[in-house]
């Protein structure tokens, strides 16, 4: 019987904390698991996580980080290198082109191991900007060039910077983030109506969410701030604040009536069956998988034009993209929208419809393992 190929994910952080990126491994590994690899998750151990665990299937090891950031980075380091030698994966896949992509270049000179590597944030906030402006950063993205085997980029911006910092076009692999559009699935009229009683949101309308990390470059704040425009044209008008982090305090100090931050939401599925509207006002993005969610659950989407969410949003077709920064332009699409439920149904259809076509987890998935067998069968 044929031996797996074993595949060793190499990320920040995984499940139960989300984010984009942990959200699409926490996806992707099942699927590549239930496929015939064998795949194990590399991460770090944040307070109040086992060492070792099975999420959905597939084996966690969550690895001690200590003391100031670099030495966290070094000992994650040290204790990944030590793990993969012991699990001796065919490929390691690391899902940044920081200290993963380090980790895995060092214990592939070690093992032969093929690296693939893996940038979830284009723009000034992500990997190739952050790399490229360290010390010696532009030596450190040439031994990233060189030394990683196939880049997989998310977005049209990822691959356009990778492309500019020197690697090569036949190295890079273009593979967006997918979607589970058998569980994202929009409710029936009358479902909706009984789960947004379930939710406290019976007399609630119309329901605009977001959903994600409550920090500086999601611009939440916005959101917050042109809440009042809305609730004067929508009086029960309900923004759905779902996620946490560093940014809660000052939003929840912020808000005014008709804000509710639901905190962390381990499944979003039912509030975006009972949803309006999506919101996404970031300044940075890579292909944000919370859009391709809504979009699937048939939520219109309003999202600033950042990053992938281009490559996602056609503006007027399926979704409807503002500029980033412009609080005004926002709070403008919000009104424009919520005043024309025929717009909003059909940038729901084309939405839906598009993520069925281009986004489905299963061919992502697959695309995925055809990347990996490519290079376990043609080592050269």
């Amino acid at each position: 019987m044929k031996k797996p190929i074993k595949i060793a994910m190499l990320i920040q952080a995984y499940h139960p904390r989300v984010g984009g990126a942990e959200k699409q491994l926490a996806y992707i590994a099942p699927r590549l698991q239930s496929g015939g690899f064998e795949v194990h998750v590399i991460t770090r151990r944040y307070a109040g996580l086992k060492p070792f665990e099975m999420v959905d299937g597939v084996p966690v090891h969550r690895l001690p980080i200590a003391g100031s950031k670099p030495a966290a980075a070094a000992s994650y380091i040290f204790a990944a290198l030590n793990l993969i030698r012991r699990l001796s994966p065919d490929v390691l896949h690391a899902h940044d082109l920081l200290s993963t992509s380090t980790t895995a270049i060092v214990a592939s000179s070690l093992l032969g191991s093929k690296v693939v590597s893996t940038a979830h944030r284009g723009g000034t906030l992500g990997d190739v900007y952050i790399l490229s402006h360290r010390f010696l950063g532009p030596q450190r993205m040439n031994l990233v060039s060189r030394r990683v085997d196939k880049f997989i980029t998310i977005s049209r911006e990822i691959d356009a910077e990778l492309g500019l910092n020197g690697v090569d076009s036949s190295k890079r692999v273009n593979i967006p983030n997918g979607v589970d559009v058998d569980r994202f699935v929009p409710l029936l009229d009358n479902q909706r109506e009984a789960l947004r009683q379930t939710l406290d949101l019976k007399a609630a309308s119309p329901i605009v969410i977001y959903a994600g990390r409550l920090v500086p470059e999601k611009r939440v704040e916005h959101l917050v701030s042109i809440w009042p425009s809305i609730r004067a044209v929508f009086p029960h008008a309900v923004l759905l604040v779902l996620g946490t982090g560093e940014m809660e305090p000052f939003l929840r100090a912020n808000a005014s009536e008709g804000v509710r931050f639901e905190g962390s939401i381990e499944d979003v599925t039912p509030y975006l069956q009972i949803a309006d509207l999506f919101v996404l006002p970031s300044v940075a993005e890579g292909l944000p998988v919370s859009i391709l969610e809504a979009l699937a659950t048939k939520v219109p989407v309003v999202a600033t034009q950042v990053g992938g969410v281009p490559d996602i949003i056609e503006h007027g077709y399926n979704g409807w993209l503002v500029p980033p920064d412009n609080p005004s332009a926002l709070r403008d699409a919000l009104l424009l929208l919520l005043r024309q439920p025929l717009l909003l149904s059909k940038l729901a259809e084309n939405g839906r419809e598009y993520v069925l076509h281009n986004h489905g987890l299963s061919e992502i998935a697959h695309r995925l393992g055809q990347v990996y067998n490519n290079l376990v069968a043609n080592p050269a």
